[in-house]
């Protein structure tokens, strides 16, 4: 145990040390009566006794029994310590504190980016199936009816020009399909301008398209009278040419955009999430077991997690069976929770890259 240096005098006054020694073993004491834990008389007696007597008049017997109480109450409660008892009493609101800030601060950035992602993706799904569904009405349109026959090219008054199906085409056939035609180019058009506000660079919509003036309005609909299939048809198309050029550029941008946004960022802010979720429930516990100690080692923790994001960034869906994957966010996420554990599997790998086998040695 504890042994005075000989030139140290026994009435010496006690280092500081001593006296934090003291307030540690009150603390342990005091859990050990809260929560029933018996301890001997013998270490009782040590603390009462150097709390009762001044430091400045503490002896050798004193101080020895002190350190020799700490000892044994120190491998009594373990793993509660005094700086565990100490930080659940004043430490608490720091650090709490700390992980709703990181918590805020992630979910200012991830939620509006999460939404923003789930919704151009929706887009542009969307977007791409009413394109193909366009383009499939204007080769079958042109398809039946041919080329527009003279007189008709630009848009001759009903009567001026007759007008004959080919063989084996009805009109209500036809007026279908240019309904279904004139309202997907409709659908293609407004869901590009929702696009154009979640995108960077944003796209300017053709002009000759420009919904708010009244004059432009009718590029998107049919002549209710419909006298010539053949210029609706027509004019249909040139419209549409135009709404899908601008819906593709848009399209492009998104995959730029996006892609970047998915593969760079979301992945290690997910990460950095993971690790808040894994730090709060472990000071959920630790303060529930009153062995919580603030940590620097937590900062970095954070570190690691960003580091393990960017590199699930950089892969697709990992498939774990035939019928199921993890998405890169959701295995980002996971390794933000449980960092140590993607680290020692990179570990393991590297291991398993490594060996190098020994050759087989020749008889002599």
């Amino acid at each position: 145990m504890f042994r005075w240096n000989e030139s140290t005098q026994s009435t010496t006054a006690s280092p500081a040390s001593f006296k934090d020694a003291l307030c540690d073993s009150e603390r342990l004491l005091k859990y050990a009566a809260e929560t029933g834990v018996e301890v001997d008389a013998a270490t009782r007696a040590a603390v009462l006794l150097a709390r009762s007597t001044p430091p400045d008049n503490w002896t050798e017997p004193i101080i020895d029994g002190l350190l020799e109480a700490l000892t044994k109450l120190a491998a009594l409660l373990k793993p509660v310590t005094a700086d565990s008892l100490k930080a659940w009493t004043q430490d608490t609101g720091a650090t709490v504190r700390y992980y709703l800030r990181w918590a805020i601060i992630l979910a200012c950035v991830i939620v509006p980016a999460s939404i923003a992602s789930f919704t151009t993706s929706a887009l542009s799904n969307s977007l791409r199936t009413d394109i193909a569904s366009a383009n499939d009405l204007a080769v079958k349109l042109r398809a039946q009816l041919g080329v527009a026959p003279v007189g008709t090219e630009t848009g001759g008054q009903a009567g001026t020009v007759a007008v004959t199906l080919p063989p084996g085409i009805s009109d209500s056939e036809i007026i279908s399909e240019l309904q279904d035609y004139a309202s997907t180019i409709r659908l293609i058009d407004a869901r590009a301008r929702e696009l154009n506000w979640l995108v960077l660079p944003r796209v300017s919509p053709p002009a000759q398209t420009e919904r708010s003036n009244p004059s432009q309005r009718a590029v998107y609909e049919l002549d209710p009278r419909l006298p010539n299939y053949y210029v609706a048809r027509d004019t249909a198309t040139a419209t549409y040419q135009s709404v899908r050029y601008f819906a593709q550029s848009l399209l492009n941008n998104v995959s730029i955009f996006y892609g970047a946004l998915n593969t760079c960022i979301l992945p290690v802010l997910y990460a950095l999430l993971g690790t808040c979720a894994y730090l709060l429930r472990n000071f959920e516990s630790q303060m529930s077991n009153h062995t919580f100690i603030p940590s620097p080692a937590n900062s970095a923790r954070f570190l690691i997690a960003a580091i393990g994001g960017a590199v699930v960034g950089l892969f697709n869906n990992f498939t774990i069976t035939p019928e199921a994957s993890v998405p890169p966010l959701a295995l980002a996420f996971l390794v933000g929770y449980a960092v140590d554990v993607f680290f020692a599997f990179l570990e393991g790998l590297l291991k398993v890259f490594s060996r190098t086998e020994v050759p087989p040695r020749t008889p002599a």
